[in-house]
């Protein structure tokens, strides 16, 4: 089989035809040898060159309108409008494309400012052998910057996704928290304090002496179960925070200190404070957290809870005199507590500092609120009824 010369010829064209990468050029120039010869440049190098040259501020703003582009070439002195004016413009509109001067002459410190405001490189224009290779790397650079942004948005958004996941887990936690305590309290709750009149009952009205111990003795025990069940329905959903917060976090001091035998001293600015929803749960889980983590972990002699509203942000500062944290506390691979503070409070858009050394260590919750209303004198340490547990069901 014989080859046709004259259709080889035409494929080896149409492959090196394929083989130049298109180039949208926007050039901003005045003299059309320049535009001519910079695009024979480009050509030349190896790109299938579609230029457009522009040299007033409108056809500059109608081009960019018109299509994209994949660079823009500007001289830097053009009248009416110069290439620092046409790097401004695209920095105005918001337009991220590569900008490259090529000029007759400019002054090295201009070249410069002009670098710092966003140009993508310069060049003369009596030095034209390096302008494909400045046009390939401003593309090169470009592109890359856009993959940075793009990614840097990606892993933004994906934040912003894991953070509403956590706030919908951490709400869908308390909701379900909340439906366990009413069924203990209703039903379990309900069923013992139902079992403890029976026995009661029937404490009373039998007369053999081993059946009034037997009766005492489950009589007891039925105590303990109220109190596990009572306990139980505190920690899973605490009835008293409808009360308020400070009423609240009084009485989880005063049951911390009755617990721990730990000194702890519960100050406050504002007798009560009006929080938006979701607020007053969020700090008393800081303060039940911190506590319980004091109480395991710190070993101190005396705990200090601070709770002020301030210049329209709350802060809640658990401190004890204990042993510190380490480095490596705050760093375990498994350690949530603090982890668990951390997105809590984002759920509010507020956040958790720590501070802690020798002296000790510091918990702090802020959370910023655009709605809150403080009432009532200072307040100093609450020991009011401190024998009082108003989550529980009462006396019997």
């Amino acid at each position: 089989m014989t080859s046709n010369p004259d259709r080889a010829g035409a494929s080896g064209v149409d492959r090196a035809a394929r083989a130049l990468e298109p180039l949208r050029v926007l050039h901003l120039e005045d003299a059309p040898v320049d535009h001519q010869l910079a695009c024979a440049h480009l050509r030349r190098a190896g790109f299938d060159v579609s230029a457009l040259r522009v040299q007033t501020e409108h056809e500059f703003r109608s081009a960019l309108a018109a299509q994209r582009w994949d660079v823009v070439l500007s001289d830097f002195n053009v009248p009416g409008f110069t290439g620092a004016q046409a790097l401004e413009l695209l920095k105005r509109e918001g337009l991220s494309l590569p900008f490259v001067l090529l000029s007759g002459e400019i002054g090295e410190d201009t070249a410069v400012a002009s670098m710092r405001d966003g140009a993508s490189d310069y060049l003369l224009k009596n030095n034209l052998a390096r302008l494909a290779p400045a046009v390939r790397n401003a593309i090169q650079a470009h592109r890359e910057h856009q993959a940075r942004l793009q990614a840097d948005a990606e892993l933004a958004a994906s934040r912003q996704r894991l953070a509403e996941l956590a706030q919908h887990l951490q709400t869908s936690i308390e909701m379900e928290r909340a439906a366990i305590a009413r069924e203990i309290h209703d039903d379990v709750g309900g069923s013992l304090t139902a079992l403890k009149f029976d026995l009661a009952w029937i404490g009373r009205h039998a007369g053999a002496p081993e059946v009034q111990v037997r009766v005492a003795t489950a009589l007891e025990t039925l105590d303990h179960a109220i109190g596990a069940s009572q306990r139980i329905m505190h920690n899973l959903r605490p009835a008293i925070l409808e009360q308020g917060l400070v009423p609240a976090l009084q009485w989880l001091t005063s049951r911390f200190e009755r617990r721990s035998n730990v000194p702890c001293l519960f100050r406050t600015s504002h007798e009560s404070i009006s929080l938006p929803a979701g607020v007053p749960l969020v700090a008393y889980r800081f303060a039940q957290e911190a506590l319980t983590n004091i109480s395991k972990h710190a070993h101190a002699g005396r705990v200090t809870v601070d709770l002020s509203l301030s210049a329209g942000v709350l802060s809640l500062e658990v401190s004890d005199d204990g042993r510190g944290l380490k480095p490596e506390d705050l760093t375990k691979a498994r350690s949530f507590g603090l982890r668990g503070l951390h997105q809590r409070a984002s759920t509010v858009g507020g956040w958790v500092d720590v501070a802690s050394g020798a002296a000790g260590t510091t918990l702090m919750l802020s959370v910023p609120l655009r709605e809150a209303k403080a009432h009532g004198p200072e307040l100093a340490h609450a020991a009011d009824d401190r024998e009082h547990d108003p989550s529980g069901w009462g006396e019997l």
